[in-house]
């Protein structure tokens, strides 16, 4: 296997239903484990919480996250974005549809100075995404 490089996000209690949400955007297979799963020294009330997510889609992506750690605290950073970008145009537009679909569109998707079309987005977990659409060179 290659090495790859992929985004690993905390979750404030919502990874479960954020890492599902990732899936309907994106599709492939989602690997859930909980820390009751793993056994041994959670407390009851973290039980279903999710230990470790892993989305691998069909196309190459890979997307990991999991709940904070019980005893660590959840801190949300502005310093990170997931960026998407590619030639598939109707991939990435459908990709956009979900993404921005009860988030905050900070950029529109639409043509950029640079020829790109490119939009910025935070989902509905305050994720945020960026999408550039790449034009083909000639």
């Amino acid at each position: 296997m290659a090495t790859r490089l992929n985004p690993y996000i905390s979750f404030a209690g919502n990874a479960r239903q954020a890492l599902e949400f990732y899936k309907g955007v994106f599709g492939g297979e989602l690997a859930l484990h909980t820390y009751a799963d793993i056994g041994g020294g959670h407390a009851p009330e973290d039980a279903d919480k999710i230990m470790h997510g892993m989305l691998e889609t069909p196309g190459g992506l890979t997307l990991m996250g999991a709940d904070t750690p019980p005893g660590m605290e959840h801190r949300p950073g502005n310093n990170i974005a997931v960026s998407l970008s590619g030639q598939d145009a109707d991939e990435l537009r459908g990709y956009w549809a979900k993404l921005s679909d009860g988030g905050t569109v900070s950029v529109a998707l639409a043509k950029q100075m640079w020829g790109d079309e490119f939009g910025m987005c935070a989902d509905r977990f305050g994720i945020d995404w960026m999408v550039n659409i790449s034009t083909p060179q000639t």
